[in-house]
């Protein structure tokens, strides 16, 4: 079995190669049971970005402790690497898209999605995520990016997928989208620098381009569906088996912290400071996603059809009921 699971994560290294990886810190004590009244130190890989505010917010607010997990937040730089992690044990829980995770779960890695995690604000012009372009580019909307560079922070994966569905929506022509892969962070100044055309860009990377004048042509996540789940919380397949009071707690706790989060945006745009280093006028401007307690499988049907079209699953398509339900 244990050969077999390294062999999973060895593929699934291989095709959803992300920048960076996770901690290599050895799995949490406790946490494999949360029988009685045992606290559970869970270790949860995450990316420091803006759409896990509300786990933060939740560990803050006690909704795991009350729960008996403490919590363990493991930073890494894409959710693609994180899924090798949750799989081998090093971390209990993992934040991740859902393409990475479609992309995953057709290879036959055994994840499952456990919670939500956040979704697009369904706001054209004004979502967690967008293509800017610089102040004098020719560029004016999504139409126009063809036979353009355009960064996104990880090839074939949710990003070049909802870009090029943008696009598409536009009358344009998606395959004459160049896409090169660049941090989030280098994004602004790539712009600047004029080394690419355009860029997708996250938070708080697009408030920071748009004080330097970026404009933003395209809303990829609200032009794809108003209502997509980017990403969700998940677990291993042996996890959910061997311990599901621990899932079921997890998912209580991070389901309460969710609501919580989108009930007081403020303190959830406060939290941000705690664990990234956002601060002053771009704390205050920045956008923030959306954050339902469920998961819209309506919107993950779409974003799997595109993601089959652009040719990210091989032979087999991801079982959209066994990853998500």
């Amino acid at each position: 079995m244990r050969r077999r699971v390294l062999g999973l994560v060895a593929v699934l290294t291989t095709i959803v190669a992300a920048a960076g990886c996770g901690s290599s810190d050895s799995g949490a004590d406790g946490s494999s049971s949360s029988d009685g009244n045992k606290t559970a130190r869970v270790k949860v890989g995450i990316i420091p970005i803006v759409d896990v505010a509300p786990l933060y917010l939740g560990q803050k607010k006690g909704f795991f402790a009350s729960r008996g997990i403490e919590l363990d937040m493991v930073s890494a730089q894409g959710g693609a690497a994180i899924i090798p992690g949750v799989v081998s044990g090093q971390f209990q829980f993992g934040f991740s898209n859902t393409t990475s995770l479609m992309v995953a779960q057709g290879k036959g890695v055994p994840v499952r999605s456990v919670v939500n995690g956040a979704a697009s604000n369904g706001k054209v012009g004004g979502d967690v995520t967008g293509v800017g372009v610089s102040k004098d580019s020719p560029i004016k909307s999504a139409e126009d990016l063809a036979g353009h560079t355009v960064a996104v922070n990880t090839l074939k994966n949710i990003g070049d997928t909802t870009v090029r569905e943008s696009v598409r929506v536009a009358g344009g022509d998606p395959s004459e989208v160049k896409f090169v892969e660049i941090p989030f962070d280098q994004m602004p100044a790539a712009l600047d620098d004029g080394r690419v055309d355009a860029a997708w860009m996250g938070e708080p990377a697009m408030t920071i381009a748009k004080a330097k004048g970026a404009r933003v042509v395209a809303s990829p996540f609200a032009e794809t569906d108003p209502k997509l789940t980017v990403a969700t919380y998940f677990t291993s397949a042996e996890l959910a088996k061997e311990d599901p009071d621990l899932v079921k707690k997890f998912t209580e706790a991070m389901t309460e912290s969710l609501t919580y989060a989108t009930e007081h945006p403020d303190e959830a745009r406060q939290v941000l400071t705690t664990y990234t280093k956002i601060g002053g006028d771009v704390l205050a401007k920045l956008t923030l996603p959306s954050w339902p307690s469920e998961v819209d499988m309506a919107s993950l049907e779409k974003l799997a059809s595109l993601g089959e079209r652009d040719g990210l699953f091989g032979d087999k398509k991801p079982d959209l009921d066994a990853l998500f339900s």
